[in-house]
Parts: structure tokens; C-alpha cells; sequence
């Protein structure tokens, strides 16, 4: 049974591009299943999480990252009442519009679009369900629901936010999303936060010493080694893993089923006018989280070895928008005919990263061998 504040189906905002009920789903069903079928959704095998995908075949990747956020955004959603369905469907979307090569491949692009109005890959994901999917006759992109759209604009300038109208007003009238929306933003940090260290451990770039420093982590490390002390070193982690995440979300769903019980929230709409997000952790869970999320981008995320492969990456990017910005012939037929259709620089630029963006980390170095076989 949903609760009165979730989002309901049969009330849903609706399509851009209107269309019959579907039969034996809801819309929300609808919308995940579309994602599910997307090309977009299938490269995100192939695209960065923190290690470049052929590095080892058991780090995570795009898809198995939007897949670890969609089961623990769901398992919220259940205890909270909201809807299940539509917290899936945004959390399998909202990576999209990621760039090969992580948040490198991002910025390399945001550098390259520094005067076409940047790149951001909240944005291009939005951009990628909304018209680049090129799936169905009768309309381009997904054609996704308001709400399932709404939950994948995280961020969003108010410049932007004008030009998207009725999806951007939230950010001009600082309210909120809906709480489906509220859920995933944080089940992403969720999974991306434990589940770095997971990598980060296998790859032995971090170690337990140096994780024994961070309160979220030495807290359920030491609970474990207690309980078994003679448990073999990789079962260790997992069991620590294992217990951060149901330690932050047991957290969350009892401080924001409290908040919403304060704040009197009755309806989707009322969720929407709060002044500020009814999901969210205690302060002292808030802290530790921050603390983990401090210490990875100090350890692993700017760790040599990470950093010297991700400026190769940022190289490959600089040079492929280059190349293609000054070589139209050389990019494939679909993209030359919309080229074509163009004649501002700035649009031009936005079709060359929608290229660029949609590749996978193995596509991208392969176009750049191909480019620049000389290396």
C-alpha cells in the first residue's frame, strides 16, 4: 500500500507527448521498462565508475552502479510507502548522460563546451531520455513520465532551469522534488559511497589502516573482527560493507519517516512546497557520511594511479571533440546529417559531445586510435 504522500500513478503529471494508459502496467512500470530497453542504458556497462572498465571485470561500472542504487532506493521506498516503481526507474536513469571515463570524461567535455553553455551529465541525462533515444515513431526519446523526469534533474542552474519550464520551476522557487525523487539522490551516495571502498580495497589502493581512521567504516570493521575473529579478510569486508549500508539507511528511513510525520505531509504536492528535503539522515549520520565521502576523494579518487589514468582519459576527450569539431566527415552518418541541420557553432559543439557522451570507455579509445593512429 502507498502512503498518501507518495507519487501515484493515476495522478501523475503526465507525458510530453501524450499517449494511451498502458494495460497491465502502471506508467511508472512503463517507464522503467523503457529505460531497461535503451541504448543508453546497455553502454552503461561499458562506462567508468572510479576504475577504467578493463582494468579488472569485478569493479563496478555505470550499470552495475545504477542497479546497487535502484535495490537500495527500493528497499527504502518499501518501509517509507512510496512508490516502488517509479524510485526504480529513476535510480536505472539517472546515469544516463555520464560521459565515458567517469567524471573525468565530464569535465573534459565541460572544458570543451566551456563557451556553448558547458556539459554536465545530470543534465545530458535528461537530454538523452527526453530526445536522443531514438526508439519510437511517434515522438524522440522515452517519452518518460514528469516525475520519473523530475527525479533525474538533480541539479540544474536557473538559466537552464527557465528554458526547461514547468520540470526547471523548482529550481527558480527553491521547492523540492518529489520524495521518490529526494530517495535516489541519496541511495546514489549510498551505493557509490560504500561500495568505493569496496573497490578501493580490491584494487589495494586503500587499505584497512587507513579506513580504520573513518568512523562510519572502523565502527562496523570493529563490530565485525568481534563477532568473528577469525574470519577470512575479504568476507571481512563484505560483512563491513554490509553493515555501513544498513546502518546509514536504517538511519534514514527512521529520521525522514519522523520528519514527515512533523512536517504533517499528506500529498506529493505537500512534499514538493517544503522549504527543504524531508529525506535525509540524523546530523550525526549526515557527518559520517561526509567523512567517508572526504576521505575517498583524498585516497582514491585523487590517488596517482587514478589521476594518471584518468589524464590520459581527459586527453582522449579533448582530442576526439577537436577532431571532430574540425573533421565533421569523420563522424558517423547520423550525426554528420544533424550536423548538417545546424549552422550555429553552439549547437554544432552540443552535437559533437552528444556523440562523445554516448560512448563507452573502450568506443572512445578506439575512435581515438582511429583518429590518431599515431598516437
Amino acid at each position: 500500500m502507498l502512503a498518501p504522500y507518495a507519487a501515484h500513478a493515476a495522478s501523475s503529471r503526465g507525458r510530453r507527448h501524450p499517449e494511451a494508459s498502458p494495460a497491465n502496467r502502471s506508467e511508472y512500470q512503463r517507464d522503467r521498462d523503457r529505460i531497461i530497453h535503451s541504448a543508453a542504458f546497455r553502454r552503461l556497462e561499458y562506462k567508468t565508475q572510479v576504475f577504467i572498465n578493463h582494468e579488472g571485470d569485478l569493479f563496478r561500472t555505470r550499470l552495475t552502479h545504477s542497479i546497487e542504487v535502484a535495490q537500495i532506493a527500493r528497499s527504502i521506498a518499501r518501509a517509507l510507502g512510496l512508490n516502488e516503481d517509479l524510485t526504480e526507474a529513476i535510480a536505472l536513469a539517472h546515469d544516463l548522460g555520464h560521459t565515458p571515463f567517469g567524471h573525468s570524461g565530464q569535465e573534459a567535455l565541460n572544458e570543451c563546451l566551456h563557451d556553448q553553455g558547458g556539459f554536465e551529465h545530470n543534465l545530458q541525462s535528461l537530454r538523452v531520455v527526453d530526445v536522443l533515444e531514438e526508439r519510437y515513431a511517434e515522438f524522440p526519446g522515452l517519452n518518460l513520465t514528469f516525475e520519473t523526469r523530475e527525479g533525474i534533474l538533480k541539479h540544474c542552474s536557473p538559466k537552464k532551469a527557465r528554458e526547461l519550464g514547468e520540470l526547471g520551476k523548482r529550481f527558480l522557487e527553491k521547492t523540492q522534488p518529489g520524495l521518490e525523487a529526494q530517495l535516489v539522490n541519496i541511495a546514489d551516495e549510498i551505493a557509490y559511497n560504500n561500495h568505493d571502498v569496496d573497490d578501493g580495497l580490491r584494487s589495494e589502493l586503500l587499505t584497512i589502516d587507513q579506513l580504520e581512521h573513518v568512523s562510519l567504516f572502523s565502527g562496523r570493521y570493529q563490530e565485525v573482527m568481534r563477532r568473528y575473529p577469525d574470519i577470512p579478510p575479504r568476507r571481512a569486508i563484505y560483512e563491513t560493507i554490509r553493515r555501513m549500508i544498513n546502518h546509514v539507511v536504517t538511519d534514514l528511513i527512521e529520521n525522514s519517516r519522523r520528519r514527515i510525520s512533523l512536517a504533517e505531509i499528506k500529498t506529493i504536492e505537500d512534499a514538493r512546497r517544503h522549504s527543504e528535503a524531508l529525506i535525509a539522515y540524523t546530523p550525526e549520520v549526515a557527518e559520517q557520511s561526509r567523512e567517508l565521502k572526504r576521505f575517498l576523494r583524498q585516497n582514491l579518487y585523487a590517488h596517482e594511479q587514478v589521476t594518471r589514468i584518468m589524464g590520459e582519459a581527459v586527453k582522449v576527450v579533448h582530442e576526439l571533440f577537436e577532431s571532430f569539431m574540425r573533421t565533421p566527415a569523420s563522424l558517423p552518418p547520423q550525426y554528420r546529417e544533424k550536423l548538417r541541420e545546424q549552422n550555429e557553432t553552439r549547437e554544432q559543439a552540443r552535437i559533437v559531445a552528444d556523440y562523445i557522451a554516448g560512448m563507452t570507455d573502450r568506443y572512445a579509445m578506439r575512435e581515438h586510435a582511429r583518429l590518431f593512429p599515431d598516437g
